[in-house]
């Protein structure tokens, strides 16, 4: 049975994030990221992207490993392999050697810098993570599809009864939080803490599917509890930490917000609308493009003397009509290009 409800988290966190990428040029450490930055910043808009950066990439990478159990339903190993190389792989390398170059050509232009071509996965970098995640998990995935009934699965489901049940699956997190700790949880890219990290949720997406309704009941009835927490340990982070926060807390925290996603999700998002055929499609092929998009846009609007919020929306309507356009003329009308951008031919 497809679950809707995931087709339009998926949007919504990959839109999320095009947002959020826009958002960063009008913060103080813009440009530290080597992102054209504004000279007026936009400091207030930190509460709310200090509220969502501990859970939007762990979100994606949950939801990364529900889409392999449900794929494996349909499909053997090999056929894993296969659909896996040209959703993820063959994107990832095109973004590599041309999409993410010509950001960073941007850039460079932006900043006044040496121009040069330098191959580099930029915000693709989260491809090679999956892949990398799939091929060290798929022999342990292929065991616990074909062991339904192993004790650990019996051990969850009846844990999953309990009113705070599923918070057992926030373990893995809280040890990741105490072993590891970067100087910003929110640091994925690149890090050993954002590389576990992503491997743990890539496993417990899995698991998740895998439960099945035991997972759909517990998200449901633990939403309205799971948002609480979450809000309260942001209040905490935010106004006692100053946003940096005490990582096994913050791995609480994230966890949270992520169950009472998906139980609002559930309860909410899980209805098929013509909408969401198109969006679940485009989302992809338009998250690829968006970030050079953006810079390109960026070094036109940026000098502009207008507010810093009317540059900000600008940057970002920019971005995504241009991208939706270049999906519709160009992206899904040809056939050779499909597979460049995760589609199917």
């Amino acid at each position: 049975m497809r679950r809707y409800d995931l087709d339009w988290l998926r949007v919504l966190v990959l839109g999320l994030l095009i947002i959020y990428h826009s958002t960063i040029s009008f913060m103080p450490f813009g440009i530290k990221l080597f992102f054209p930055q504004n000279k007026q910043t936009l400091d207030i808009l930190w509460f709310v992207m200090g509220l969502i950066n501990i859970w939007r990439i762990p979100l994606l990478f949950i939801i990364s490993g529900m889409a392999v159990c449900f794929s494996m339903k349909r499909r053997n190993w090999k056929e894993m392999f296969k659909d896996r190389a040209l959703r993820i792989v063959v994107p990832y390398m095109f973004g590599l050697f041309v999409i993410c170059p010509i950001s960073l050509l941007l850039q460079s232009i932006f900043y006044d810098a040496e121009i040069s071509y330098i191959p580099n996965p930029g915000h693709l970098w989260f491809l090679n993570n999956i892949w990398m995640y799939f091929c060290c998990l798929i022999v342990l995935f292929v065991y616990l599809h074909k062991t339904p009934n192993n004790l650990l699965l019996i051990f969850l489901k009846k844990v999953f009864t309990y009113p705070l049940g599923i918070y057992i699956m926030a373990i893995l997190f809280v040890i990741e939080g105490i072993f590891i700790t970067p100087d910003s949880y929110a640091s994925y890219a690149y890090t050993i803490h954002g590389w576990v990290l992503g491997l743990v949720c890539f496993l417990t997406g899995y698991i998740f599917i895998l439960l099945n309704e035991n997972f759909w009941d517990a998200v449901l009835r633990v939403k309205h509890i799971s948002l609480m927490i979450a809000f309260l340990l942001y209040l905490v982070r935010a106004f006692l930490f100053e946003f940096v926060g005490f990582h096994p807390l913050t791995a609480i925290e994230s966890f949270s917000w992520m169950i009472s996603i998906f139980g609002y999700g559930a309860k909410f998002l899980n209805k098929k609308s013509t909408g969401l055929s198109y969006l679940s499609t485009a989302v992809y092929p338009i998250y690829i493009l968006h970030m050079p998009l953006q810079f390109f846009f960026s070094l036109f609007i940026i000098p502009w003397h207008i507010p810093a919020m009317l540059k900000l929306i600008l940057i970002i309507m920019s971005t995504l009509i241009s991208s939706f356009m270049i999906y519709d003329l160009i992206i899904k009308r040809l056939k050779w290009i499909r597979p460049l951008f995760g589609l199917k031919i």
